[in-house]
C-alpha cells in the first residue's frame, strides 16, 4: 500500500520493513523495545505531516480519537456541522 504523499512511499515501505521485522524478530519473543524502528518513524511521520498539509488535511483532526466515544456514532458530515454551531 502507498502512503498519501507519493514523495513518502519509499520512507513507508522502509519503516514497515523495519516493522516486521522488529516484530517477528523481537516483540514475538518477548524483546518489547521498538525504539530499533524510531529514527524512520520520526522521518516518515515528518513527510506524512507535510503531505498531509500540502493536501489540506488537518494532521490534529486525524489523531483524534473518537472511538468509544458519542462522535464516533455520528457521520462526518453530521459531525462537522455541530463543529462549526
Amino acid at each position: 500500500m502507498n502512503s498519501i504523499g507519493e514523495a513518502c512511499t519509499d520512507l513507508k515501505k522502509e519503516y514497515d520493513d523495519c516493522f516486521n521485522a522488529w516484530f517477528s524478530d523481537h516483540f514475538l519473543r518477548g524483546r518489547t523495545n521498538d525504539s530499533i524502528c524510531a529514527p524512520l518513524l520520526k522521518v516518515y511521520q515528518h513527510c506524512i505531516k507535510k503531505a498531509m498539509k500540502e493536501q489540506n488535511l488537518d494532521y490534529d483532526e486525524v489523531r483524534k480519537d473518537l472511538l468509544g466515544t458519542e462522535k464516533e456514532k455520528i457521520p462526518p458530515v453530521e459531525a462537522n456541522k455541530k463543529s462549526k454551531s
